[in-house]
């Protein structure tokens, strides 16, 4: 799941920590795909201090509801769902249509969660920058993150720049899909495969619509993630 989908789980909590702590892991890949924290297997580190234990339970938290949700019947048939509408606008290029149907299922469901009012985005940002102190970079110390100050103007312009905001136009998931696959192919579309990629979205988002809210209820009743 992406990061709104991630906070879905965390929209009612005021702690702004635990906020944090559910889209760390996402925020760490995007500052650095290469980089690997796994301060999940040293909770002794964190409990002795309440803001970097609560940091350490919403990470907990989207490592459970990731692990769910990918072997999830939901995953399984949506993304062969997706792939299938997409295969046309990858036939000429190098994106895989797996991947490329993974990803946009997560973003859509994160754009589907704004069109319907479900989460408060500017609340996830205040969060954020509430979270955004010396606790945090003691929490990623502890975990031995390669980078600090990568990691904190990352963050800070990830807070800054609002672009989660996007995601409510779906032709903005295209887009977003296009600077994700850049990360690992040069000129992953062409104009006239970005044009079609928005075009079968558009198609999907109704049928998804009618049913996207059943994972994420599916998600809240498991006991595993309920427990954390």
């Amino acid at each position: 799941m992406n990061f709104l989908s991630h906070y879905y789980f965390e929209r009612n909590n005021p702690d702004h920590y635990a906020v944090m702590g559910v889209v760390l892991p996402d925020l760490i890949k995007n500052a650095d795909k290469f980089w690997n924290i796994h301060p999940q297997k040293n909770p002794a580190l964190f409990q002795d201090e309440p803001n970097l234990a609560a940091i350490l339970r919403g990470w907990e938290k989207h490592l459970e509801v990731d692990n769910y949700f990918h072997t999830s019947e939901f995953f399984k048939t949506e993304t062969a769902n997706l792939k299938k509408l997409i295969l046309p606008c990858v036939a000429a290029g190098p994106v895989k249509p797996f991947f490329l149907a993974h990803i946009g299922l997560e973003l859509m469901l994160d754009h589907l969660l704004l069109h319907s009012g479900m989460i408060n985005i500017e609340t996830f940002y205040q969060q954020l920058q509430q979270a955004n102190t010396t606790d945090l970079r003691r929490f990623l110390s502890k975990a031995e993150i390669p980078d600090q100050g990568i990691f904190d103007v990352f963050l800070q312009d990830f807070i800054e720049s609002r672009y989660l905001f996007s995601y409510q136009k779906l032709h903005n998931i295209s887009y977003a899909l296009k600077r994700i696959c850049m990360r690992i192919w040069n000129n992953p579309f062409t104009d006239p495969q970005l044009d079609l990629l928005t075009q079968h979205l558009d198609e999907y988002c109704p049928e998804l619509e009618s049913r996207f809210m059943s994972i994420f209820n599916e998600l809240e009743e498991n006991p595993a993630i309920r427990a954390i």
